[in-house]
């Protein structure tokens, strides 16, 4: 029988360059970890979107898993685990992959009775995609009559820890989407008091009041991006003041893209897994327990699905951004979705 430490599980996410640094970026650089919580933090989004549909004979396999278990399941909750996990007492491979687990088992499972108002569920209808006419789903060769099965889902998720209670964790994974990115951004606060870009004619005290009742909402200026496909990058936005007599601010941003700073692609993520494998550095590599943990939300999804309470599949147009309904998982000025 095989130990646990002779045991190396794949995710190929997980050896991409921009994944391996969110490790790096937040706990190397000072200026970003002490914002790294509930108290600066609005919310976390994020978004896997692909552009292919299920060719290549594919739709034998996927019409038994579907969105949620073929993307959020496995590569997203291990980016959410990375990005909001505490600080590991070193870089020791089981005490990385202990912080994981912790904060996977602190993913607060839906309600039965919530899981319709904190999740969406679809599949692409017929459409356009780069140019191309598209089949839906359902037509796909290999898709059984009446299949059931999603192809894009959304989820408002919280972690109930001291770090993030309150924050909510937005995942978004569909096909045919208009285009291929994959992508995290961290959305900070604004701050207490705005004192910028009050609408011309609008008396200070309606500004006030309007902000106050969210029936005006300003854009965040702060988001961090980490960009992880098709390009490796990091991007952060910020406000500047316009040229100008009126103290109006816009926004800005700083980037940082793996392969114009170093001149060279980043590796390919199984040839980075591959190499630890035979030097057996687990860091990368899936330990049971955080299997099972990731396992347990997914399967309060899917359970919820399948009660009375379960949102109703809906259908989207190929070479969309999916069905409307997703965008009321945001809540008051929150915002929306991003479109990379």
């Amino acid at each position: 029988m095989l130990r646990e430490k002779q045991i190396y599980r794949i995710d190929h996410y997980l050896g991409k360059e921009t994944v391996q640094n969110l490790i790096g970026f937040r706990f190397h650089n000072a200026i970003f970890e002490p914002l790294w919580n509930r108290h600066h933090v609005e919310l976390v989004q994020i978004s896997v979107a692909e552009s292919i549909g299920v060719e290549e004979g594919r739709a034998g396999y996927y019409d038994d898993t579907g969105a949620l278990r073929d993307m959020l399941q496995n590569h997203m909750l291990q980016i959410l685990a990375l990005v909001a996990m505490e600080p590991p007492a070193s870089l020791d491979p089981e005490a990385l992959r202990n912080q994981k687990v912790e904060l996977l088992r602190g993913l607060h499972c839906p309600d039965p009775e919530e899981i319709g108002a904190t999740s969406v569920r679809a599949r692409y209808g017929p459409g356009e995609v780069d140019g191309h006419p598209v089949l839906a789903y359902r037509e796909e060769e290999g898709v059984p009559e009446g299949s059931q099965t999603e192809t894009y889902v959304a989820l408002r998720a919280e972690i109930d820890n001291w770090r993030w209670s309150g924050v909510p964790f937005l995942m978004r994974h569909g096909k045919r989407l208009p285009k291929r990115f994959t992508e995290v951004q961290v959305q900070f606060r604004s701050t207490p008091l705005q004192l910028f870009n009050r609408p011309e004619g609008m008396e200070p005290d309606e500004f006030r009041r309007r902000l106050r009742d969210g029936s005006l909402c300003q854009i965040r200026p702060n988001v961090l991006t980490l960009a992880i496909q098709p390009r490796e990058q990091i991007r952060l936005s910020f406000g500047v003041k316009e040229p100008g007599g009126q103290m109006r601010m816009a926004p800005a941003t700083l980037d940082f893209d793996y392969r114009e700073h170093f001149g060279t692609a980043p590796p390919d993520a199984y040839e980075r897994l591959l190499l630890d494998a035979l030097g057996g550095d687990q860091t990368l590599f899936l330990r049971a327990d955080e299997i099972e943990a990731s396992w347990r939300y997914a399967d309060e999804v899917l359970e919820g699905w399948g009660g009375p309470g379960a949102p109703p599949l809906l259908e989207y147009p190929a070479g969309s951004w999916g069905p409307e309904e997703a965008s009321r998982l945001f809540q008051g000025c929150e915002g929306g979705w991003s479109r990379g």
